[in-house]
């Protein structure tokens, strides 16, 4: 396995893009167009990143950071896949997470959750970005539930904070609709088995059985989050982004925070659909 800083290589390059804000019901705030570079020097041994913001007033905001070591609350997979963001929740403090995506090294998708001081979902931002020189992203396309639906088969790797050997495991996602008309998941990892059922309203899909109700928003261009709609120290929760970049691939990152609030865990799923729902 790679380095956690070789891993981070794999984002080196200039990324044109555009951050997109959102609430937390998928109403649409704005969009600002956006170039991040990463740039490697002194051998790679550090990074310059550098962000430019291109604001309707026709100012450009640009931000220049320079690092050459991780901090504790990132973590990277080998094909550069990430995730940096808060490593303990705590009461009155604000909490987050972003969670990036990487497509065969030209296309990368990010997601930025973020929680006010109650630990209510306050907002979301997604970042569509890809390589200079290569095809520009076909914006504008809404991700459906219908695209969703089938059974996915996948590999699974979960990588920790501590450093301990990854896991690796199989998976399966069945979705389909039952006859009320309300989304129906079994998700199969190793031997464990997790039965849910979500109610539908438009992007929203919500699964509120357990204690703790969790919210799948569909956002464009085959983007979703996955969050509860609130956290609270006492519960074992997760943070979601999941990209159905082609029609019958998807790729899923999640964040997985223990009962005390502390993050445990990070894991990338990769899936192919093998059969649609009938």
């Amino acid at each position: 396995m790679k380095s956690q800083w070789e891993c981070l290589l794999q984002n080196l390059g200039e990324w044109q893009g555009s951050f997109t804000r959102f609430s937390p019901q998928g109403e649409l705030w704005e969009d600002t167009p956006t170039v991040v570079s990463l740039e490697g020097l002194n051998d790679d041994r550090t990074i310059r990143q550098t962000i430019r913001r291109f604001l309707p007033s026709q100012e450009v905001k640009e931000q220049v950071l320079e690092y050459s070591s991780l901090g504790r609350s990132t973590l990277f997979f080998d094909n550069g896949a990430f995730s940096q963001g808060s490593i303990q929740l705590a009461p009155f403090s604000e909490f987050g997470a972003e969670l990036g995506l990487i497509d065969d090294s030209s296309r990368r998708l990010r997601l930025v959750q973020m929680f006010d001081k109650q630990g209510h979902l306050d907002k979301l931002t997604l970042i569509r970005e890809k390589l200079a020189g290569t095809d520009d992203w076909q914006k504008g396309h809404s991700t459906t539930l219908i695209e969703l639906l089938g059974e996915w088969q996948g590999e699974a790797v979960t990588i920790y904070p501590d450093w301990r050997s990854p896991d690796k495991y199989t998976t399966k996602l069945q979705l389909y609709l039952d006859d009320d008309g309300k989304l129906v998941q079994e998700l199969t990892f190793g031997n464990q088995v997790i039965s849910s059922t979500a109610s539908i309203n438009g992007s929203i899909l919500l699964f509120e059985r357990s204690s703790q109700p969790v919210q799948v928003l569909l956002l464009p261009d085959g983007a979703s989050s996955t969050c509860p709609q609130q956290v609270k120290v006492g519960q074992p929760f997760f943070l979601e982004v999941g990209w159905l970049f082609e029609s019958d691939r998807r790729q899923r990152l999640i964040r997985s925070y223990s009962h005390k609030g502390e993050w445990v865990s990070l894991t990338l799923v990769r899936e192919f659909k093998v059969a649609v729902a009938n």
